[in-house]
């Protein structure tokens, strides 16, 4: 379930990490659907799989933090969809951070953007989210920042496209005025779209050395989204090794 956009990239991502998780699984039936803007809606998705005999779900929420969509959108959603629908079984699954695996897909897009192992020591991170007015997300992505600066980066500090603060350009000067060196823009965003931009916009005109890709279908999100599904599904749906994801 992924939040949508008026943004055609943010589809396309999402779309490619679906299949990227079909080819993870194979027999496995796994579909999208999105709250706003994008089709199939959540209604559709979830009519569509009880019509083919579906009668247990489990609901991914493509979302880093559990902020107001993860606490309240998405259980209302699923609990409209599915009160018309007898017998039908519903599972959320957990958001995806905090997860080692996502600091390994920000890595991934640190060395594709021309970063090396070997610049950790030299380079501060700045690690650009969304944004959200929930604390508890807040205190997250903070929480994040610090566990990945235990890595070996000379600073990890937390940014935010809207709603909180610093912003990306405001945490780029910060740690140019601390001496550092060489500074990168990591942004914790699963697919592109108008914060994203926001971020590269901010790290580009506070002087950024690098600024890496957002994560999106990637082999570590992919194998993320099978762990939460493996952790929500009944017992005679799990896979014995390599995770799955089945029904939204």
């Amino acid at each position: 379930m992924a939040h949508g956009s008026r943004d055609p990239r943010h589809a396309a991502t999402v779309h490619a990490l679906t299949r990227r998780v079909r080819a993870l699984r194979p027999g496995l039936r796994v579909e999208t659907a999105f709250l706003d803007f994008d089709g199939p809606t959540v209604d559709q998705a979830v009519a569509s799989l009880y019509l083919s005999g579906v009668r247990d779900v489990v609901a991914l929420p493509l979302l880093l933090t559990r902020a107001f969509h993860a606490k309240s959108d998405i259980p209302a959603v699923l609990a409209g969809a599915a009160s018309h629908l007898p017998d039908l079984s519903v599972r959320i699954a957990d958001v995806l951070g905090p997860s080692p695996l996502l600091l390994a897909n920000l890595e991934r897009r640190l060395w594709e953007a021309g970063l090396t192992p070997a610049d950790r020591a030299t380079t501060g991170v700045v690690l650009a989210a969304a944004g959200s007015s929930d604390p508890e997300a807040i205190a997250v992505i903070a929480e994040t920042a610090r566990e990945w600066r235990h890595t070996g980066w000379c600073a990890v500090r937390p940014a935010f496209a809207s709603a909180a603060l610093p912003r990306t350009e405001d945490a780029v000067r910060a740690l140019r005025a601390e001496g550092v060196r060489r500074i990168a823009v990591a942004p914790y965003v699963i697919a592109p779209g108008r914060l994203p931009d926001r971020i590269a916009a901010g790290a580009a005109a506070a002087g950024a050395d690098v600024v890496a890709a957002a994560l999106g279908p990637s082999p570590e999100l992919a194998r993320l989204l099978l762990r939460r599904y493996e952790a929500a599904a009944p017992a005679t749906h799990r896979a014995p090794a390599e995770s799955s994801l089945a029904g939204v």
